[in-house]
């Protein structure tokens, strides 16, 4: 764990968990489609309900037509920063399945937990290779579904900034002081044996 980071963990875990934060501060350095598809990978193998793997990754190179497409959904409080970044991802999930029965389609009830999953696994990998990632929920999710053409029965879920670190004085003055590894809550406040505590 590098010694800036403030973070530190209650019991022991690996320290890849206590190293992932997500930065807005990027060099502009694009991500080789390679690289990418490493962290793909991993995403594909994030666990799932009955294996139907919901999640469907949209991306967009630095450098390339679709970068500018990508980079207009984000919101103008998000543009600021993630135009530095190496690649543009929004994550997708399904939120249908076919019942194999009757060949009927009804709602995926755990479509969203497991696209979660798949952006974990995929986090993690980038930063194992040496990428920052950013998640978004600031993003215009119905020109998303237009510009993408996201078929019905998907819903767009987050934007993804993926890039390497930059210095924080590249960035506005508002967010230079943001770009630190954020806390988290203690497990007193989100783990109960038993069920919740009465209220």
């Amino acid at each position: 764990m590098d010694d800036s980071n403030p973070r530190r963990a209650d019991h022991p875990i690996d320290p890849m968990f206590l190293d992932r934060w997500s930065p807005r501060a990027f060099i502009g350095e694009a991500v080789p489609e390679a690289e990418l598809r490493r962290m793909f990978e991993a995403a594909r193998w994030a666990p799932s309900s009955s294996n139907l793997q919901p999640w469907r990754f949209l991306y967009a190179l630095r450098g390339t037509p679709h970068f500018d497409r990508f980079l207009g959904l984000l919101n103008e409080s998000n543009q600021v920063w993630a135009k530095n970044a190496g690649a543009l991802v929004v994550l997708v999930s399904k939120t249908n399945q076919t019942v194999v029965q009757d060949n009927k389609l009804v709602p995926n009830y755990n479509h969203a937990f497991d696209t979660g999953t798949a952006w974990g696994f995929f986090a993690l990998q980038a930063l194992r290779l040496g990428w920052a990632t950013h998640a978004m929920g600031g993003f215009d999710k119905e020109r998303a579904v237009i510009e993408l053409k996201v078929p019905e029965g998907y819903r767009p879920e987050a934007a993804i900034a993926i890039g390497r670190r930059g210095d924080k004085s590249a960035l506005p003055e508002a967010l230079q002081a943001r770009e630190v590894p954020n806390a988290r809550n203690p497990q007193a406040d989100f783990v109960f044996e038993g069920g919740f505590p009465a209220v």
